[in-house]
């Protein structure tokens, strides 16, 4: 979160009441509204679906939401890249011809192209692009009265955060649906298993280790003709301003999980250690290899946090609760202990039954809103990532008054990205006890 990098630009932004006391304490009332809109019945009306981002997850969440039924159809798409709109579309009509209405008219590029799908006269959003884009496209599209599937995080930085805090509350307010891409909160069997936890199974929560273990995100390798913005944002999961590092696109699963066990509340305090040792050459950009967190909660209870994206090594992504009555390995559905206890019902795909139970919402005129633990699980993503850039102990009240938000002067491709290589190519990177909180 915190950089000697040159050429970032810090903004802020004005902040309600509810704001100022924390990501805790103002959405968690969004979650229970369900403002009546006009529904859409299934077989009377088309859903207009417009998607955001055309990479792999976009494409998929655009499966997704057609496969929630024959009445959704994707008619708009946009990416910052004209290739990968025609790319991801000539993928899903081999998949879903028929319910795709795409024309030429209706596909965008650019660092605009968001708000012209949003314009277009879609019903439903979804959002997968560069996570650094995500609160301004979230806020675009509830402004506009959109229904939202966003992808995680719901920001990379804290004052953006914020912007995604104030889109989910408004979203609450009109009734329109914000589904969040946190999708093993939609997993039959982790849902079946976590209500175990939550009722008592295991006894008291005493600690959860979270591990989240595994090789690099998708690489592009520069090519000729390419601006540094280009070359960036083609290879975007490897810069912190536009990914937010491994907390924020692996451990936020697993943070999100720990959360969900414990009540979706704050923590009191974080701190950890992390680094850069395998992962050096340039085309990593300016991320660490490796995280460890351990979260401290006001009852005593930790929550300890691996994270590595190193090539050659060991993978593993585990949740595991130990309790005073027994222990629950969440990605097996099983509890130990004096109650044991293991799911063996069905598990259809927790990517269908996100855009399933977000269409039947819209049908219905009801509303789901995951604004709160999305912008709570990406919190203590962001928390993670600033105790161990700066190698600090930091507070819950800390991580919220954050201002450091990196961003271009202008976005355009012959525009200085916020972090820009040395002349051995090599991009400057936090370094724990001298990086600062910002």
């Amino acid at each position: 979160m915190r950089t000697q990098q040159s050429g970032s630009a810090v903004h802020t932004h004005p902040r309600r009441q509810f704001l100022q006391q924390g990501v805790s304490a103002g959405l968690a009332a969004a979650g229970g509204l369900a403002v009546a809109r006009a529904a859409h019945a299934a077989g009377e009306q088309r859903i207009r679906v417009g998607l955001i981002g055309c990479g792999g997850r976009g494409s998929g969440a655009a499966l997704n939401a057609m496969n929630a039924g024959p009445d959704v159809r994707l008619v708009a798409m946009a990416d910052l890249f004209p290739e990968r709109v025609q790319t991801s579309l000539k993928l899903l009509r081999r998949q879903k011809a028929e319910q795709i209405d795409v024309t030429d008219d209706r596909c965008f590029a650019g660092f605009d192209a968001y708000q012209k799908l949003i314009d277009s006269g879609v019903d439903v959003v979804l959002i997968a692009a560069a996570s650094h884009f995500h609160p301004r496209m979230l806020k675009a599209a509830v402004d506009a009265g959109k229904h939202v599937f966003i992808e995680k995080p719901a920001a990379v930085n804290v004052p953006d955060l914020k912007i995604a805090m104030q889109a989910c509350e408004e979203a609450g307010r009109k009734g329109l649906n914000i589904v969040a891409g946190l999708c093993w909160r939609y997993d039959h069997a982790v849902r079946e298993t976590m209500k175990r936890v939550l009722d008592g199974q295991i006894g008291q929560i005493m600690a959860i280790q979270e591990t989240y273990i595994t090789s690099p995100y998708v690489l592009r390798e520069r090519q000729p003709g390419w601006t540094e913005m280009q070359y960036q944002c083609q290879n975007w999961y490897h810069f912190n301003w536009l990914a937010g590092d491994q907390t924020l696109q692996q451990l936020i699963h697993s943070l999100d999980k720990a959360s969900w066990a414990l009540g979706d509340r704050p923590p009191e305090t974080c701190w950890g250690h992390g680094g850069r040792q395998v992962c050096t050459d340039p085309k990593y950009g300016d991320l660490f290899d490796h995280h460890a967190v351990v979260f401290e909660y006001s009852d005593g209870v930790r929550v300890y946090g691996f994270c590595r994206a190193q090539p050659g090594c060991y993978n593993e992504t585990s949740d595991v609760i130990f309790g005073t009555r027994g222990r629950c390995d969440v990605l097996r559905f099983r509890i130990e202990g004096e109650k044991p206890w293991r799911y063996e019902g069905q598990r259809p795909s927790m990517y269908d039954v996100e855009h399933q139970e977000l269409f039947a919402a819209i049908r219905a005129g009801k509303a789901i809103n995951n604004g709160h633990y999305l912008c709570l699980s990406t919190m203590l993503a962001l928390m993670a990532q600033a105790a161990c850039q700066t190698g600090q102990k930091l507070t819950w009240q800390q991580i919220n008054s954050s201002q450091y938000a990196p961003a271009p002067a202008r976005y355009d491709w012959d525009a200085d990205p916020p972090v820009l290589p040395d002349s051995n190519g090599q991009y400057p990177t936090a370094m724990p006890g001298i990086t600062k909180f910002v």
